[in-house]
């Protein structure tokens, strides 16, 4: 166990992961990541924060409970990594899911006290409550109305001491189309140990600006912007010097020279064999299209998945 005060502890040893129905790989979908939509405070932000570049523009607007937070977003993962697992098995999806919580919690690194099911019902609501207007086009389709980050959920079934044990969510057009046209990439799992709201949202840009590269660059002022973070530029400045003395965010390494931040692979992205390029094609898929696929989008653990690895069960029951 890493004791690194700036990451939470592996509180589920892998013996506990795999008694739950988990899925390979943690899911993202491409316009959150890219665009500051969840507010990095941790107590309640009822600021009305608006961000636009190269034409694309967001609003949020808080509900009385406030802006969701970036750890709210955590349910959005779970959910959108479900949701491409049961896609790439070739089962049918909706907009509904249904998931335990229990399974949640375990599976994003959470404790199972009766106050995290709590937190879990308030970061419902405050997905649900908040208002998005945006021109962001997701699978070419753009929802110009005021829409929350999901439709609905309710709890389907409460615990004699009061925990939700079994959750229901709608998840909006916006963001199932994202799933539908397989704009999302794969997150590292140590995401979740990820105490500070800022380092999440770095962790979260260096994997999209990165991608299959080595090397991203950006300059702090713009990188201010990107973050979404109401923090001063020399706050901002101070605190990338200490996340590079530490060296924690998963997968990707720091360094900044004059204002200039660079992220830098920890490991270089490992290619796929034509083996399993074969083994993982999907029905009609050729070679050029199977390789592009796993390589940009999939990863390492889908890999194993082509080369017929045992799998877990799909932990969430599609309505």
């Amino acid at each position: 166990m890493s004791t690194n005060k700036n990451l939470y502890p592996d509180r589920h040893p892998q013996s506990e992961i795999f008694l739950v129905d988990i899925f390979e790989s943690f899911r993202d979908d491409i316009a959150s990541m890219e665009h500051p939509i969840f507010s990095l405070s941790k107590k309640p932000d009822f600021r009305i924060p608006e961000y636009s570049h190269n034409g694309k523009t967001i609003k949020i607007k808080p509900s009385s409970d406030g802006l969701p937070t970036i750890f709210d977003k955590d349910i959005l993962l779970y959910i959108a990594s479900s949701l491409i697992n049961a896609k790439n098995n070739g089962e049918s999806i909706s907009q509904y899911v249904r998931f335990t919580s229990y399974d949640y919690l375990v599976t994003t690194n959470k404790s199972t006290g009766g106050e995290q099911y709590n937190q879990m019902k308030a970061s419902l609501s405050r997905l649900q409550g908040c208002s998005i207007e945006t021109n962001i086009k997701t699978n070419d389709v753009e929802i110009t109305e005021g829409f929350g980050l999901i439709d609905n959920y309710r709890v389907v079934k409460e615990g004699k001491n009061g925990k939700a044990l079994a959750m229901e969510v709608r998840v909006n057009d916006w963001f199932y189309n994202s799933i539908i046209g397989n704009e999302v990439l794969t997150i590292d799992r140590g995401y979740f140990r990820l105490k500070k709201p800022t380092d999440r949202r770095l962790y979260v840009l260096a994997r999209k600006h990165c991608g299959n590269q080595n090397v991203w660059k950006i300059s702090l002022d713009k990188l201010k912007v990107k973050l979404g973070t109401v923090s001063p530029i020399r706050t901002l400045r101070f605190n990338m010097r200490k996340l590079i003395d530490s060296n924690h965010l998963p997968e990707y390494n720091i360094s900044m020279y004059e204002d200039v931040v660079t992220f830098t692979r920890k490991e270089p992205p490992k290619a796929p064999t034509k083996t399993q390029i074969y083994k993982g094609a999907k029905p009609g898929e050729s070679y050029d299209q199977a390789k592009t696929r796993m390589s940009a989008k999939t990863g390492i653990k889908d890999m194993k998945k082509a080369l017929g690895r045992e799998r877990s069960k799909f932990c969430v029951r599609l309505i």
